[in-house]
Protein backbone atom coordinates (compact mmCIF):
# COMPACT_ATOMS: atom_id res chain seq x y z
CA UNK A 1 0.00 0.00 0.00
CA UNK A 2 1.29 3.48 -0.87
CA UNK A 3 2.43 6.13 1.94
CA UNK A 4 0.89 9.16 2.20
CA UNK A 5 2.00 12.19 3.44
CA UNK A 6 1.03 15.20 4.64
CA UNK A 7 3.04 18.26 4.54
CA UNK A 8 2.61 21.62 6.30
CA UNK A 9 2.97 25.25 6.05
CA UNK A 10 1.39 28.08 8.42
CA UNK A 11 0.91 31.95 7.41
CA UNK A 12 0.64 34.39 9.82
CA UNK A 13 -0.78 37.53 9.06
CA UNK A 14 -1.51 41.27 10.64
CA UNK A 15 -3.29 44.17 9.26
CA UNK A 16 -4.95 44.67 5.50
CA UNK A 17 -4.07 43.33 2.99
CA UNK A 18 -2.06 46.52 1.23
CA UNK A 19 -0.64 47.59 4.44
CA UNK A 20 -0.31 44.66 6.29
CA UNK A 21 2.24 41.44 6.41
CA UNK A 22 3.13 38.28 7.46
CA UNK A 23 5.61 35.01 7.78
CA UNK A 24 5.27 31.52 6.70
CA UNK A 25 6.85 29.02 7.95
CA UNK A 26 8.00 25.60 7.00
CA UNK A 27 6.22 23.49 10.11
CA UNK A 28 7.02 19.74 8.17
CA UNK A 29 10.98 20.46 7.53
CA UNK A 30 11.62 23.34 10.29
CA UNK A 31 13.82 24.90 7.46
CA UNK A 32 12.41 27.97 6.49
CA UNK A 33 10.11 30.97 7.57
CA UNK A 34 9.51 33.64 5.12
CA UNK A 35 8.21 37.24 5.40
CA UNK A 36 5.15 37.74 3.02
CA UNK A 37 3.44 40.88 1.93
CA UNK A 38 1.53 42.25 -0.59
CA UNK A 39 3.44 44.68 -2.21
CA UNK A 40 6.20 41.53 -2.61
CA UNK A 41 3.17 40.00 -4.44
CA UNK A 42 2.46 42.97 -6.27
CA UNK A 43 5.39 44.62 -7.51
CA UNK A 44 8.25 41.97 -6.12
CA UNK A 45 10.39 43.11 -3.18
CA UNK A 46 13.84 42.20 -2.23
CA UNK A 47 14.16 39.84 0.48
CA UNK A 48 10.40 38.69 0.93
CA UNK A 49 8.78 36.11 -0.66
CA UNK A 50 5.15 35.56 -2.30
CA UNK A 51 2.83 32.92 -2.56
CA UNK A 52 4.16 32.44 -6.48
CA UNK A 53 7.67 32.03 -5.24
CA UNK A 54 7.34 29.61 -3.04
CA UNK A 55 4.56 27.85 -5.78
CA UNK A 56 7.67 28.02 -8.00
CA UNK A 57 9.94 26.26 -5.93
CA UNK A 58 7.53 23.60 -5.86
CA UNK A 59 6.90 23.29 -9.03
CA UNK A 60 10.40 23.11 -10.44
CA UNK A 61 11.09 20.76 -7.36
CA UNK A 62 8.77 18.44 -8.26
CA UNK A 63 9.15 18.42 -12.10
CA UNK A 64 12.78 17.39 -11.52
CA UNK A 65 12.27 14.70 -9.27
CA UNK A 66 9.73 13.38 -12.31
CA UNK A 67 12.13 13.83 -14.66
CA UNK A 68 14.25 11.90 -12.90
CA UNK A 69 12.14 9.19 -12.24
CA UNK A 70 11.23 8.88 -15.76
CA UNK A 71 14.57 8.83 -17.01
CA UNK A 72 16.01 6.36 -14.73
CA UNK A 73 13.05 4.26 -14.86
CA UNK A 74 14.17 3.93 -18.66
CA UNK A 75 17.65 3.52 -17.72
CA UNK A 76 18.59 6.47 -17.85
CA UNK A 77 20.44 7.96 -15.16
CA UNK A 78 21.02 11.91 -15.47
CA UNK A 79 24.18 13.52 -14.41
CA UNK A 80 22.08 17.22 -13.38
CA UNK A 81 18.84 18.27 -13.87
CA UNK A 82 18.34 22.34 -13.63
CA UNK A 83 14.87 23.80 -13.51
CA UNK A 84 13.63 26.73 -12.71
CA UNK A 85 10.14 27.69 -13.03
CA UNK A 86 8.64 31.13 -13.21
CA UNK A 87 4.97 31.70 -12.01
CA UNK A 88 3.11 34.77 -13.37
CA UNK A 89 0.34 36.42 -10.93
CA UNK A 90 -1.38 39.28 -11.94
CA UNK A 91 -3.67 41.41 -9.43
CA UNK A 92 -7.07 41.19 -10.14
CA UNK A 93 -6.13 38.03 -11.89
CA UNK A 94 -4.35 35.40 -10.17
CA UNK A 95 -1.91 33.09 -11.49
CA UNK A 96 -1.40 32.70 -15.11
CA UNK A 97 0.62 30.49 -15.54
CA UNK A 98 3.97 28.79 -14.86
CA UNK A 99 6.70 28.31 -17.28
CA UNK A 100 9.73 25.43 -16.70
CA UNK A 101 13.25 26.03 -18.00
CA UNK A 102 14.62 23.06 -18.04
CA UNK A 103 18.56 22.20 -18.67
CA UNK A 104 19.93 18.31 -17.97
CA UNK A 105 22.70 16.76 -18.63
CA UNK A 106 21.86 12.54 -19.54
CA UNK A 107 24.53 10.78 -20.92
CA UNK A 108 23.69 8.50 -24.20
CA UNK A 109 20.27 10.46 -24.93
CA UNK A 110 19.81 12.27 -28.08
CA UNK A 111 17.42 15.59 -28.32
CA UNK A 112 14.39 13.84 -29.43
CA UNK A 113 14.38 11.45 -26.67
CA UNK A 114 15.15 14.14 -24.45
CA UNK A 115 12.29 16.31 -25.23
CA UNK A 116 9.43 13.45 -24.90
CA UNK A 117 10.97 12.69 -21.44
CA UNK A 118 10.83 16.34 -20.92
CA UNK A 119 6.87 16.66 -22.24
CA UNK A 120 6.00 13.58 -20.25
CA UNK A 121 7.58 14.99 -16.98
CA UNK A 122 5.80 18.03 -18.16
CA UNK A 123 2.57 16.91 -17.68
CA UNK A 124 2.93 14.06 -14.92
CA UNK A 125 4.52 15.65 -12.52
CA UNK A 126 2.31 15.81 -9.44
CA UNK A 127 2.48 19.86 -8.83
CA UNK A 128 1.92 19.87 -12.48
CA UNK A 129 -1.15 18.45 -12.42
CA UNK A 130 -2.50 20.32 -9.46
CA UNK A 131 -2.05 23.68 -11.05
CA UNK A 132 -4.37 21.83 -14.17
CA UNK A 133 -6.33 25.15 -14.89
CA UNK A 134 -3.36 27.11 -15.42
CA UNK A 135 -1.33 27.02 -18.31
CA UNK A 136 1.99 25.01 -18.50
CA UNK A 137 5.11 25.62 -20.90
CA UNK A 138 8.18 24.16 -20.80
CA UNK A 139 11.82 25.02 -22.18
CA UNK A 140 13.92 22.00 -22.33
CA UNK A 141 17.71 21.62 -23.41
CA UNK A 142 19.92 18.64 -23.12
CA UNK A 143 23.19 19.91 -21.92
Amino acid sequence: MPTTLTSEATTVWTGTLAAGSGTVKLDSSHTAEFSVNWKARAEGVANTTNPEELLGAAHASCYSMALANALSSAGHTPTSIQTTAAVTFAAGKGVLGSHLLVSAKIPGLTEEEFQAFAQDAKVNCPISKALAGIPITIEAELA
